[in-house]
């Protein structure tokens, strides 16, 4: 089974694809904040 797991505030947003069998495949954060 693939999981898509999505997270989002006022400045970040985070995704994740998880595979129940092979675990995470791919994760991503996104963020207005300077560094």
């Amino acid at each position: 089974m693939l999981i898509l797991g999505i997270e989002t505030s006022c400045d970040e947003t985070g995704i994740a694809l998880h595979d129940s069998a092979r675990g995470l495949l791919a994760h991503a954060l996104h963020t207005q904040a300077a560094l």
